[in-house]
């Protein structure tokens, strides 16, 4: 019992320490003006973020996949919900239909990081068990932009690279190109979803 009783008392005074550190984290915080800039720009939705717009509302999605390079594409129909969350700092885009015939969906997710300037996305469907991450922004024209992740790859369970290609016009519709190299060395495109968007 003696034993249990100092386990206790030590993780009481641990926590007591991180508690303490973290207050006086906190204080130092709130009382350094420059300190207090950067977490208030780092927390605070701007313009990165509202470029994110066009993700928002409604589509018709047209989903055309490719086994590999020189295959036909399979040709499939979907709608596509976007919301804007966590107060305007991300949007959520959720996606069913069809794919190569079966039933498909996939939930997104889309931010821009104050902090690092980059814009970043997220995916997971039901053709996989493993989360999709990229990181990427948009070029000159802010109507194109590009995003780069790696996947396992579900047969060779190497790491293999991926890219995601965005085209986006004035009325919010947007094609969404994946492009990944499969079971070979060359990249190709792998899936392609123009969203149009609903009156």
């Amino acid at each position: 019992m003696r034993g249990l009783y100092r386990k206790a008392a030590m993780a009481v005074a641990i926590g007591l320490v991180f508690t303490a550190r973290s207050e006086g984290q906190s204080k130092k915080a709130s009382t350094d003006p420059a300190i207090a800039a950067a977490l208030e720009s780092a927390m605070t939705p701007g313009e990165g973020q509202k470029k994110l717009g066009f993700l928002v509302g409604t589509f018709d999605a047209k989903i055309r996949t490719w086994a590999e390079a020189s295959s036909q594409p399979t040709e499939d129909d979907g709608v596509m919900i976007g919301n804007w969350v966590l107060d305007g700092r991300y949007t959520q885009m959720m996606l069913a239909g069809n794919v190569a015939g079966e039933p498909y969906s996939g939930i997104g997710y889309a931010g821009y990081d104050n902090t690092t300037k980059k814009y970043m996305a997220t995916f997971m469907d039901s053709a996989s068990t493993g989360m999709e991450w990229y990181t990427g922004g948009f070029d000159a024209s802010g109507k194109r932009a590009t995003l780069k992740g790696t996947v396992a790859n579900a047969v060779t369970g190497k790491p293999s690279p991926m890219e995601m290609r965005l085209t986006l016009d004035e009325a919010g519709n947007h094609v969404m190109e994946l492009w990944g190299e499969g079971l070979g060395a060359t990249p190709f495109k792998m899936m392609e979803i123009t969203y149009t968007k609903r009156k």
